[in-house]
């Protein structure tokens, strides 16, 4: 029961951070936690799952009596291409999770200042107090998008390059030599 205790300021922290920045930040939210999903997929995949379908692939060309002719040729590169598209499955809508992040972010911004400027005509131009929870509902989603976009950035850019280092190995495996 202490430990429950513990959280509950964590919690609320967390419960005031998205009140500051507005509805926006629940869509960065959501966003963010499905875009991190993707790339724990990709991971897996990777460790677990890509390694059997490699295997399979290279059991099957190794198999082949003659590996020299056009027709080998072909069913090489279906070998590769269909493990290569396996392993790139879900990293385009990762990459697209990346770019919707600072614009859900810019949204943010946009719905703030709107804010902004409603507290400004009602109340006047001089109220800087009736005008803080505007801006900040306009510059928290902005710092928002952009940290879950810059997170988003780095997995993606080494989800890529796994995927083509491994399409490289596989076909370097594959040899074309009976």
């Amino acid at each position: 029961m202490e430990t429950l205790f513990y959280y509950i300021p964590m919690f609320e922290a967390i419960r005031d951070f998205f009140e500051l920045g507005g509805e926006v930040l629940l869509f960065i939210g959501v966003l963010t936690l499905v875009m991190w999903s993707l790339i724990f997929e990709r991971l897996l995949y990777l460790q677990s799952t890509h390694p059997r379908a490699v295997g399979a692939a290279l059991k099957q060309w190794e198999a082949r009596s003659e590996r020299i002719s056009w027709h080998a040729h072909q069913i090489r590169e279906l070998l590769i291409s269909t493990v290569t598209q396996n392993l790139e499955r879900n990293v385009a809508l990762i990459k697209t999770c990346v770019a919707l992040c600072p614009l859900l972010g810019l949204m943010g911004t946009v719905t703030g200042m709107i804010e902004v400027f409603e507290v400004m005509a009602v109340s006047g131009s001089g109220n800087p107090r009736s005008m803080a929870a505007g801006v900040s509902k306009a510059t928290v989603p902005t710092m928002a998008g952009m940290v879950a976009a810059l997170s988003g950035v780095a997995m993606s850019a080494y989800l890529q390059s796994k995927v083509r280092r491994e399409r490289t190995l596989l076909a370097e495996h594959m040899t074309m030599d009976h």
